[in-house]
């Protein structure tokens, strides 16, 4: 996936690194929150770019640590990068949002059923905007954190409020739809 491979060679293109260090950047940068990527696709990708000859490992001892490999970008991974970076860039954007699919099968349950269901994406994305806003709040006055990566976190925010704003009148529609009627007296 030319997603991962961005952002492996874009890590690496700012410092050498280990895959366990690749791995806590993208943890700790909270990269998995917005790009399909997981630990094990770290490491899978590490070894697929230094098969390419994009990346190369040098296996280093600090100490009494066991010995790690370290990678660096290569010229030919400089190359990749900017393939990348360019060529996603003029990608049409795409917003998959897997809870999609339970929108278009919401006729196919009860109207009980339904509300659950929107009640579970209602509440996720509440709890997403939360995660969100801390993040943001506990970042933004940290000078270390680069103002693309809060860049992005706000870009996020934004989507989970647009999102919060549908669900909520998704679920006044249903409500409306679905108000038992009352017999006449």
């Amino acid at each position: 996936m030319a997603t991962i491979d961005l952002i492996v060679l874009g890590i690496l293109k700012k410092e050498s690194l280990s895959a366990y260090d690749i791995q806590k950047i993208v943890e700790y940068r909270n990269i998995s929150k917005w790009v399909k990527i997981s630990t094990p696709s770290i490491y899978k990708k590490v070894i697929q770019l230094e098969e390419k000859g994009f990346i190369k490992g040098n296996i280093v001892k600090e100490g009494k640590m066991a010995e790690k490999a370290v990678y660096s970008l290569t010229d030919d991974g400089e190359i990749e990068f900017e393939k990348l970076m360019i060529g996603i860039s003029a990608q049409s954007i795409s917003i998959f949002l897997d809870f999609n699919a339970v929108i278009v099968n919401l006729t196919s349950l009860t109207p009980e059923n339904q509300k659950l269901c929107l009640t579970n994406i209602e509440n996720n994305v509440k709890t997403l905007k939360t995660y969100l806003e801390d993040n943001i709040s506990i970042k933004e006055n940290i000078p270390e954190i680069p103002e693309i990566g809060l860049a992005v976190l706000q870009q996020q925010l934004i989507l989970a409020q647009a999102i919060e704003t549908w669900i909520t009148s998704l679920k006044d529609k249903h409500d409306k739809q679905n108000v038992p009627q009352l017999l006449p007296s």
